[in-house]
């Protein structure tokens, strides 16, 4: 896959040859402002025929030959699978076995997980930030691909990092409730909250779901602001896209 890598990241992981994944940045399109300049989310206030363009720069870059699945996310834990009907749909999370079919997710800080099994007839796509990791939507995506948990690899994107996302206590303790065990992933902060790690939380999430073989970029967004769209650093901003699919033949 030949795109320009300023623009884009690719993961490193032992997918396998059929599977493409890639994470986009905040460059390489037409948007201006705050959302400056590959947005590509409707929702945040940026002018819908620019996110449309794009859009399509998006689709050409990458070779689809239709658009990416788009979703409305909710921060839950709803997952669309291959019988989903068409168009926009409330998810967070979507699995396809449909070759050409590019599964994706929208971030500005939330984790961004993308998935596939080792024989490549699986793919999904996950927005994990922490109200969709309390509700599992990890889970429930490693369940809607249908096949062994010890067959799926993960890649997590670039997310807002431990080092700056404060939490209150209550969030703690959402965590702390399902899983006794998560409390390294939580550090007391300067002005008496808490420093959560979204990454480590999501790893302990797919470890007991029975997925082991875990990869990840480690960009944080907020301490990048060149690169990435931090929605805890700007509030008004845009918003990046992680996709995964199968490659058609021919």
């Amino acid at each position: 896959m030949l795109i320009d890598r300023r623009y884009y990241l690719i993961p490193r992981w032992p997918a396998p040859s059929a599977v493409r994944a890639v994470s986009t940045t905040r460059g390489g399109g037409h948007s201006g402002g705050p959302f400056e300049s590959l947005n590509l989310g409707l929702r945040c206030g940026d002018d819908p025929e620019t996110v449309q363009r794009n859009r399509q720069v998006l689709t050409e870059d990458l070779r689809l030959r239709r658009e990416p699945r788009w979703l409305r996310q909710v921060h839950g834990a709803s997952v669309a699978g291959d019988d989903a009907d068409q168009g926009e749909l409330e998810a967070d999370a979507s699995v396809t076995s449909q070759k050409g079919v590019a599964c994706s997710v929208l971030t500005a800080d939330c984790l961004p997980v993308l998935l596939c099994t080792l024989d490549g007839e699986r793919v999904a796509a996950a927005h994990a930030g922490w109200r969709g990791l309390a509700a599992g939507v990890l889970e429930e995506t490693v369940a809607e691909m249908g096949r062994p948990a010890e067959t799926i690899l993960a890649w997590m994107g670039p997310a807002i990092g431990a080092q700056v996302f404060e939490v209150g206590g209550e969030v703690r303790d959402v965590f702390h409730e399902r899983d006794p065990g998560c409390g390294d992933c939580f550090a007391p902060s300067s002005r008496g909250r808490w420093l959560a790690d979204l990454s480590a939380l999501a790893r302990r999430r797919l470890n007991r779901a029975g997925v082991t073989r875990i990869y990840g970029s480690g960009g944080c967004t907020y301490s990048e602001p060149e690169r990435f769209f931090s929605y805890r650093r700007d509030c008004e901003t845009g918003r990046m896209a992680s996709l995964i699919w199968i490659v058609e033949s021919g």
